[in-house]
């Protein structure tokens, strides 16, 4: 039986991600975090490090990006015992909404969240699986303190640094948290 107590958890996780080549472009080696969620072990390792991060930082909302921050934000959130703010892309939520636009590398996009996601004072940390130009990390931090939260830390699973989106993050005075990198587009 394997030790996780002896174990570098970044590591470890990192083992886990599936790299596809060429997908979805050509050049594009794609970072799959399937394979971690696949095996329980590996999931409650990768939720239980941003649990232990979080528990005692009086946290009252965590933010997801869409899609896959929905799936390590909300399992955090539940395991924090606090609410989910889902940060979408837009035209996908049914209420009002406040918007920001931020660049891709070929044109510009939108997400979205509820103008009554949070409120003026709440502590909030928003998580996505990765970070890598850091414009969709930094729409929804800027969405969040539009509404006057006070986000406490950003945090992504993967950093791909030679994208830029930690560096950018980090330029800005925005903490960011990340459990493991990948050099190499």
């Amino acid at each position: 039986m394997e030790n996780l107590s002896n174990l570098d958890y970044a590591s470890y996780l990192k083992g886990w991600i599936r790299t596809v080549p060429n997908w979805p472009h050509d050049g594009v080696m794609f970072r799959d975090i399937t394979p971690l969620l696949q095996n329980p072990k590996t999931f409650r390792v990768l939720i239980d490090i941003f649990v232990h991060r979080y528990m005692n930082e009086k946290i009252d909302m965590v933010a997801g990006l869409d899609a896959r921050g929905f799936i390590i934000g909300s399992v955090l959130a539940y395991e924090l015992n606090v609410g989910f703010i889902p940060i979408r892309k837009k035209g996908k939520l049914p209420y009002n909404t406040v918007e920001e636009e931020y660049e891709l590398e070929y044109g510009n996009a939108v997400v979205e969240m509820h103008t009554d996601a949070c409120k003026p004072g709440d502590r909030v940390v928003l998580v996505d699986d990765l970070i890598a130009t850091g414009g969709t990390m930094m729409a929804g931090y800027k969405l969040l303190h539009r509404l006057g939260a006070e986000v406490v830390e950003t945090a992504a699973i993967i950093e791909l640094p030679e994208l830029g989106g930690g560096k950018l993050m980090r330029d800005a005075k925005v903490p960011l948290f990340t459990v493991c990198s990948f050099d190499g587009l």
